[in-house]
């Protein structure tokens, strides 16, 4: 299912404004207008949720959730996995499960990450960072050169890869 918010095509528009799966196009013509979105899902259903301009706020799910916003923060509670994505923002996601097949990525620009997990995390750690620092409270075994910015290594026996990225933020890895 897809939900979007439409604004009415300007005259001078070259395409009309749509929505669809994926994505779509929009003018705004410099609209200065806020909308909210509440979305009920089914429990076990994952949710993908994305935006330029504006937070995302997800809780309560689940199922795994992919949430991405461009001028926003991410905050997702969810009993899944989660991958989380922005340029100016925090990330901020409690998740309820340790186990994924796949890498799982949080990534942003301008802000800080903070990853909730359950304690029995086994994963391969990557967190870099260039003006923050880097915590964690789960064992990680460091492999190659040791940095204050930079961490690669293992937790507990290993697995699927956890990255964690930003530029200006710190980096936390709590358990729950």
């Amino acid at each position: 299912m897809t939900i979007c918010a439409v604004y009415p095509t300007p005259r001078n528009a070259r395409r009309p404004n749509e929505c669809r799966a994926g994505g779509g196009q929009m003018n705004t013509n410099r609209n200065d207008v806020q909308v909210d979105f509440r979305v009920r899902v089914p429990a076990g259903v994952a949710f993908s949720g994305h935006t330029v301009n504006g937070d995302i706020e997800a809780e309560g799910l689940g199922g795994n959730v992919l949430a991405g916003t461009v001028n926003g923060s991410v905050d997702v509670q969810t009993a899944g996995f989660a991958e989380a994505n922005t340029v100016n923002g925090d990330i901020t996601c409690r998740v309820g499960t340790n186990r994924f097949r796949d890498g799982v990525e949080f990534e942003t620009v301008n802000g800080s990450i903070t990853i909730e997990m359950p304690d029995g995390l086994d994963a391969d750690f990557r967190a870099s960072t260039v003006n923050g620092s880097i915590d964690s409270d789960f064992p990680i075994l460091v492999t190659g050169k040791v940095s204050p910015r930079s961490v690669r290594g293992t937790i507990g026996q290993g697995g699927p890869e956890l990255r964690l990225s930003t530029v200006n933020g710190s980096i936390r890895l709590r358990k729950m």
